[in-house]
Formats: structure tokens, sequence, C-alpha cells
């Protein structure tokens, strides 16, 4: 049975630092494409960050690059987000999904994560002072 399980979230002041896990049981984490996704409150789902499960590629949201970073521990059978220099605008509840097709990458995860079969149950971040 395939299961997401996130954590890692919790209350930081702007500029603060999280690390969001994403545990992974039922298949090997490895193989499949990971996504993290976010949803704020009154706003839409979005694509945070991807890491591809043919090769281990990564795609990252424009407003995210080069503050957060997405990484995959096989051994774990994890993949992490950390989030630096976080801003109020990166509150939300954070998911990771999963398409469940052996060795598919991120272009093929739909916009919003829409019709992916496979979630945690998500956890919150809060950017506030």
């Amino acid at each position: 049975q395939v299961q997401l399980v996130e954590s890692g979230g919790g209350l930081v002041q702007p500029g603060g630092s999280l690390r969001l896990s994403c545990a992974a049981s039922g298949f090997t984490l490895e193989n499949y494409v990971i996504g993290w996704f976010r949803q704020a409150p009154g706003k839409e789902r979005e694509g945070v960050s991807c890491i591809s499960g043919s090769d281990g590629s990564t795609y990252y949201k424009d407003a995210v690059k080069g503050r957060f970073t997405i990484s995959r521990d096989n051994a774990k059978n994890t993949v992490y987000l950390q989030m630096n220099s976080l801003e109020p605008e990166d509150t939300a509840v954070y998911y990771c999904a999963t398409d469940g097709i052996f060795g598919s990458s991120c272009p093929a995860l739909p916009q919003g994560g829409v019709g992916i079969d496979f979630w945690g149950k998500g956890t919150l971040v809060t950017v506030s002072s």
C-alpha cells in the first residue's frame, strides 16, 4: 500500500528555515517522481518542487528558486525539502505526492497536482513574526 507521510512543518519567523520530510512506504521512492505542493488559505494548490524518478532531475517554482532545495535519501526512502529564507508568502499546507508511475519525471506531473493519485496528509508551515 502506497503511503506518504509529511513532517517538519511549524511556525518560523521570516528569514528562518525548515526542513520538510516526505517518508514513503509501500514502494521504492527513488524510482518514482515525488512532488512537493502547497496550498495557502483561499488559494489554489500549486507545485513547489519536484524530483524525478527517472534521473533525479529537479524542478523548482520560480518563487522558491535559490531558497528551497529538494533532495532524496534512498536508504531512508525519504524526500526532503530544505526551505531557507522563508517569507510570509510561503505560509501554506505542504503536501508531497507521486503519480505512482515507475520512472516518471517532473514534467509529467500535472499542474497543481490535479489527478495525482497518491498524497500525504500535509504539514502546515507558518511564516510569521
